[in-house]
């Protein structure tokens, strides 16, 4: 993939594609898609979007509309085509012989973003291994970050074929290594659960769409500092701190988590097992959701899918609507507070603005009955208690 070497540098231009399968989530204005690629640094240029049936097991897409992007890439002078859906590696293969530039998918576009974006030691492993997992079924040269090794006298391996088993096998113990890292830093992250858990701890993380604005209902809620942006991904550390909850009298422990996506890749859901484990042991999950996007019920059967593939599906739930500030008068709620049918179940929700404050008073009441309801009392506590940052 083709990003600015410098924050400065102007952005690739590249073309989006999608294909229309017939499935109900399919974005026909590649609205997310470029969204992503704009997150990435890449600037798209046109948007193609066809039908079919099913996919072509050769170009995806067949030959025919293959032309017609390969002709108006170079009319848009596009360094790079985009495709919304996963590619198998022959896909991506054949795709970049035909059309002769680099051809990637959402999968890898995901990946990078993660890659861009990952601060902490635990992230960066995390991105890591999900981007050597992801490689390593693929013949074309996209590990240029490893350390590459040429054939010689006493040495294995050479040109062609013996290079590629020679670089599949580097990966294979890059894969080993970074697996080995992430098992110390999961251990880690148990120490860390126990120690809240012998305390008494009510923990509470914040799950939700990508820029559903869960960063900044952090900070509303606990006054940090924690970045939070109007972008994909703008958080993928998962960041701890007390939260004091005068109506219940005692305080608990929040987490922001990563954002969640439609068709997030497996590999990542896999190598942020230890980062979504908090969503996982939580007491609560606060499910926050963009009541502006008028996709958040797809959003929000998203996140649901993902909780369910992280055992976090039974967790119990308390739905925060947030952004409500950017909805039209018409749209706006008439209670503070009402329940939500979630996959058949009726559960609390409440409408907030975090960036303007609105709403705020009446989650805090919302999650004090919570905590009541679902933990024996504790004893008062300072309204001040001392913050804890946990950055893995």
């Amino acid at each position: 993939m083709s990003f600015p070497e410098q924050p400065n540098s102007p952005a690739t231009p590249a073309i989006l594609v999608g294909v229309d399968l017939g499935l109900p989530h399919f974005d026909a204005e590649l609205e997310e898609l470029g969204l992503l690629s704009q997150t990435a640094g890449l600037e798209p240029v046109a948007r193609v979007v066809c039908k079919r049936k099913a996919p072509d097991a050769a170009l995806f897409i067949g030959r025919g509309k293959a032309d017609e992007i390969k002709q108006l890439a170079d009319e848009m002078g596009a360094a790079e085509v985009l495709f919304d859906q996963g590619l198998s590696p022959a896909q991506q293969r054949n795709l970049e012989r035909h059309l002769d530039r680099p051809v990637n998918d959402r999968t890898l576009l995901i990946l990078e973003i993660f890659a861009q974006r990952a601060r902490s030691h635990e992230g960066k492993l995390q991105v890591e291994l999900a981007r050597l997992q992801y490689v390593s079924t693929r013949l074309v040269r996209r590990w240029s970050h490893l350390e590459r090794q040429t054939g010689g006298a006493g040495v294995r391996g050479g040109p062609g074929e013996k290079q590629i088993e020679l670089d599949r096998r580097m990966i294979s113990e890059a894969i080993k290594r970074t697996r080995e890292r992430l098992v110390k830093v999961k251990r880690q992250r148990q120490t860390q659960r126990r120690r809240r858990e012998r305390q008494g701890a009510f923990t509470i993380s914040l799950v939700g769409y990508t820029n559903a604005g869960k960063s900044t209902l952090f900070n509303a809620l606990v006054k940090a500092g924690a970045y939070a942006a109007n972008q994909l991904f703008a958080t993928l550390d998962t960041t701890t701190r007390q939260l004091y909850l005068g109506e219940a009298g005692r305080s608990v422990s929040l987490s922001d988590t990563v954002g969640f996506i439609r068709d997030l890749p497996h590999g990542l859901v896999d190598a942020f097992q230890a980062t979504l484990q908090e969503a996982a042991d939580a007491d609560l999950l606060l499910h926050v959701v963009d009541a502006a996007n008028p996709n958040h019920p797809e959003q929000v059967a998203a996140v649901q899918r993902v909780l369910h593939e992280i055992g976090a599906g039974d967790v119990p739930q308390l739905l925060v609507f947030n952004k409500i500030d950017l909805l039209e008068p018409s749209q706006q709620p008439r209670h503070e507070v009402d329940q939500f049918q979630l996959e058949g179940v009726q559960v609390p929700r409440v409408f907030v603005s975090a960036s303007t404050g609105a709403g705020l008073t009446a989650l805090r009441g919302e999650l004090a009955r919570e905590v009541g309801e679902r933990s024996p009392p504790a004893a008062p506590e300072d309204e001040n208690p001392k913050v804890h940052d946990s950055h893995a």
